[in-house]
């Protein structure tokens, strides 16, 4: 049996899986097509959580935890159609064949499209979950009108490694971006794939309202993480996705940071609701999908109840594009010339929403990135940054805002 990949493999994975998943089902993503799900369902290649190992057989075969197909005895390849769950720009795609290991598919490859309209054919109403399954010829007809073999190739045919430990994970960087809303993933010539990632950062399908309150960190927006002191158990990036958190392991959770001290005290001593008296902290950056002037701010610490966070603070920042690029550097920096304080430190409360209102906010102003620290660790499932987008001639069409939105 195949051992779970070590989390320690992520050390040796490309800088651009930090990005968001845009396939996967905890964003939207769907399985419109595929041509065989006979051991194991198309569905699962898009679960947010690890692949993982179970004893036992289902009435098809072995219980596997990844889209397998039946060993094929007719001419062609297996491959399945996915809509995106945030349309975006892909940075690259990892294909993880974890446990697959006499059975993993030895070459696959990836193609996708943007498309203004979504696809109608018949097989998109007709598809039947789980395994035991293989698309009808009258299906099989349908995709093909779709030609979407002949969509631009951003994966080339591949080979993939065994789902072992060392080798299940095969990571692929796209050189032609897109953005792309649909993708097409081949197998050949059939076999087990356990989990598909495709990293990137999203581009809304239509133009955001103007005059709106929206989230500008929002995944859904193009937010993205683009630092953090620690992410031990789960990653930053996971607090700008929509909805509320499933579980502890749908947010940013810390390790506890050894620097506490031995008898935690009071900042204000005698005040009930004060915030704890410690010398660190965490961090994660965000650049926000959508620039902007910060009106509220929610933190969620859903699901997180022994391991909530005493307390947290946000900050602002305006980089212009010299700043962008020197990121690295200014990300933990304590100037307070790059960085404002948008909300000062605030107690937080265990498996709670947060609600803190424009008269809490400290610094205006349009900005493009958020910091976000929590005191001294913890978790958090949510964090939601509620403003107004700033656009070129929104002044115009939105008076009362002119001050906080230049013409650029």
């Amino acid at each position: 049996m195949a051992d779970r990949p070590l989390s320690s493999a992520v050390l040796a994975a490309p800088k651009w899986t930090e990005l968001n998943d845009l396939s996967s089902s905890s964003v939207g993503g769907e399985v419109l097509f595929s041509t065989d799900d006979w051991f194991a369902a198309a569905e699962r290649l898009l679960e947010t959580k690890p692949a993982e190992w179970r004893e036992g057989f289902t009435q098809q075969g072995k219980w596997m935890d990844g889209w397998e197909t039946r060993r094929k005895r007719i001419p062609g390849h297996d491959w399945c159609l996915i809509k995106l769950g945030l349309p975006g720009k892909i940075s690259g795609i990892e294909l993880d064949t974890s446990f697959f290991t006499g059975n993993f598919t030895p070459r696959a490859s990836v193609q996708a499209i943007w498309l203004e309209e979504p696809p109608t054919s018949s097989f998109l109403y007709t598809r039947k979950g789980g395994a035991g399954h293989a698309a009808t010829a009258n299906q099989i007809n349908a995709a093909d009108k779709l030609k979407t073999d002949m969509w631009p190739v951003i994966v080339p045919m591949s080979d993939l490694g065994a789902g072992y430990k060392d080798t299940a994970r095969s990571f692929f960087t796209v050189d032609s971006p897109g953005p792309y809303n649909y993708i097409r993933l081949n197998m050949f010539p059939d076999g087990g794939i356990a989990r598909l990632r495709t990293y990137g950062v999203a581009v809304p399908q239509s133009q955001p309202p103007l005059c709106t309150k929206l989230d500008l960190v929002s995944a859904a927006m193009g937010g993205v993480c683009v630092g953090y002191s620690d992410a031990h158990y789960g990653h930053p990036k996971n607090m700008i996705h929509a909805g509320r958190g499933v579980d502890m392991g749908d947010g940013w959770e810390t390790a506890r940071r050894l620097d506490r001290p031995p008898v935690l005290k009071l900042i204000v001593k005698g005040d009930p609701n004060g915030v704890l008296k410690v010398p660190g902290y965490e961090w994660a950056a965000f650049k926000l999908g959508l620039s902007g002037r910060i009106t509220d701010i929610e933190v969620d610490t859903n699901h997180f109840k022994g391991n909530f966070p005493d307390s947290v603070t946000i900050e602002g920042a305006n980089l212009n594009c010299n700043e962008r690029d020197n990121m690295d550097e200014i990300l933990g920096s304590q100037s307070k010339a790059i960085w404002k304080t948008v909300l000062p430190r605030k107690k937080l409360s265990a498996h709670a929403q947060h609600l803190f209102p424009e008269g809490d906010m400290t610094a205006d102003g349009v900005f493009t990135h958020v910091r976000v620290s929590m005191f001294p660790d913890g978790g958090i499932s949510r964090i939601r940054i509620m403003g107004y987008w700033q656009k070129a001639g929104l002044a115009q069409r939105c008076p009362s805002l002119q001050p906080l939105y230049s013409e650029e």
